[in-house]
């Protein structure tokens, strides 16, 4: 399951780039003088890991193939064609090739899982049982 999306303040940024520049130069970094914010990243990476789950790090603003984006939703290219066609997912075209934005792949699972989810709520409701 795909953590939340994470936004780096101006600290994570400079705390991030001495970090890196540091490990870069073969030394340590302490993990406990990290940003709180980059503290919960590198746990939730790690976390993943620990559970042998594939990890993947990508800007938000990633442009993705179809095949990607349908990789990442586990749907076959052609549905999510469809579904770019339909104006489910926002796309733009580079020459004959569509592209998605990573962040609009993942807007849209979590809005089809929010969906789904309210409408398990709403025959449970129907059927009145009584969990939520």
């Amino acid at each position: 399951m795909p953590t939340q999306p994470y936004t780096p303040s101006a600290d994570d940024v400079a705390a991030a780039r001495a970090a890196l520049e540091t490990l870069r130069a073969g030394n340590d970094v302490s993990f406990k003088e990290m940003p709180h914010t980059l503290k919960r990243v590198l746990l939730d990476m790690l976390a993943q890991i620990a559970r042998n789950e594939p990890v993947a790090i990508m800007p938000l603003e990633a442009q993705l193939t179809t095949k990607e984006a349908a990789d990442l939703l586990g749907v076959s290219r052609p549905h999510l064609v469809k579904l770019l066609e339909h104006g489910e997912i926002p796309f733009t075209r580079v020459g004959k090739h569509r592209r998605v934005k990573f962040k609009d792949v993942l807007q849209y699972q979590e809005r089809t899982r929010r969906e789904a989810l309210e409408e398990l709520q709403r025959q449970a409701q129907e059927l009145g049982l009584d969990y939520y």
